[in-house]
């Protein structure tokens, strides 16, 4: 499912929301191409000592967790950067989904 957000200079973003499959098969990267360096660096960190003394099942591991509450993350940042819900719809699901109180 996606939504649309849309900040005060007009720029919108479709972004998913729930289980980010592409995070799931290619880590840290899709962070990193949607520009979020923060987490792809903090992902690739503890990717990188995860797998290390686990001999990278601890990869593994950390990108099945960061799977589930990645794209959470990103669109509370973007949220607290000024993008608002472009319509009724995307305020709906980012409401159903605790990202959004009903009172922003």
């Amino acid at each position: 499912m996606k939504v649309v957000l849309k900040n005060p200079g007009g720029l919108t973003k479709e972004v998913k929301v729930g289980f980010s499959w592409t995070t799931f098969f290619f880590g840290f990267l899709p962070a990193l191409f949607r520009g979020d360096l923060k987490w792809a660096i903090i992902l690739l960190i503890i990717e990188s000592v995860m797998g290390s003394f686990t001999l990278g099942v601890g990869a593994v591991v950390t990108g099945i967790v960061f799977s589930f509450v990645y794209n959470k993350i990103y669109i509370k940042e973007l949220i607290e950067k000024g993008y608002r819900p472009a319509d009724d719809h995307s305020r709906a699901v980012l409401e159903s989904r605790k990202i959004l109180s009903r009172a922003a």
